[in-house]
């Protein structure tokens, strides 16, 4: 349980910091408590995506991480990425993505941001 949630809170903390960084992520709120609770949200959506769609589509696309000796991720990751933004506004979350190469740009931000923070803060 306590993994959960130190890395459910890792993704919130990445999330912010690629809505920061990417002009085309937006959080939308009136104050830093509502973005606070959206982030952590989105980042409770990011967390069921990856886990539960994430594996299915890299089995399918298997041949191509092989052709491309895995570039292909940073296309799946945009595409988590951008599948997050459409389910969080289903659920009523002040998140979006704007685009493809908001989602690529914003995916490589969250992939660095969540392995510096993994890396400093360890799991156990």
């Amino acid at each position: 349980m306590k993994s959960f949630v130190i890395k459910t809170l890792i993704n919130a903390a990445a999330i912010w910091v690629a809505a920061w960084i990417v002009d085309g992520i937006t959080i939308t709120g009136d104050d830093w408590q509502h973005k606070t609770i959206t982030v952590i949200g989105v980042a409770l959506v990011f967390g069921v995506i990856n886990f539960l769609i994430k594996p299915v589509v890299k089995l399918f696309s298997l041949p191509l991480f092989i052709l491309t000796l895995g570039l292909v991720t940073f296309l799946i990751n945009a595409l988590m990425l951008w599948l997050t933004s459409w389910a969080s506004d289903k659920v009523h979350l002040d998140f979006h993505v704007q685009g493809f190469w908001a989602a690529l740009f914003g995916s490589l931000i969250i992939s660095l941001v969540s392995w510096g923070l993994h890396l400093a803060l360890d799991d156990d």
